[in-house]
């Protein structure tokens, strides 16, 4: 996915979030295409240090953080995931199978537990 165009990319996510949540589309600026780079820098960032989960968490539970300063509930994440695995499959399209799918819906699962757990302390996890 790296070879894909951010604006693209971020389109197709933002588009499907606001779609299913328009409530959140104020919680971001205008002008989304910063977003979007965003958005494939943190995918690329995670897809490359799969096999080190626990820096992966330590770095987006500091997003968190900053998130939750913004605005962000604890309930957005389930929001935020449902478009993001909509997302890769709509583009993985044939390479987007049983296993990929089972594999992004626990890191994704990990990665939104863990940041509910530092952008809220006392909230439960993710699927609790």
């Amino acid at each position: 996915m790296r070879e894909i165009d951010p604006k693209l990319l971020g389109n197709v996510f933002y588009s499907r979030l606001f779609l299913e949540a328009p409530e959140l589309r104020s919680l971001f600026k205008p002008d989304m295409e910063p977003q979007y780079k965003k958005l494939l820098d943190m995918l690329s960032y995670v897809v490359v240090r799969l096999d080190r989960l626990d820096t992966v968490l330590d770095d987006v539970g500091a997003l968190a953080e900053r998130h939750t300063g913004y605005g962000v509930k604890p309930e957005h994440y389930e929001l935020v995931g449902r478009a993001l695995l909509w997302t890769l499959q709509t583009g993985l399209d044939r390479d987007w199978n049983p296993e990929v799918a089972e594999a992004w819906t626990a890191f994704y699962t990990a990665v939104a537990t863990e940041m509910i757990q530092r952008g809220y302390p006392s909230e439960v996890r993710v699927g609790s």
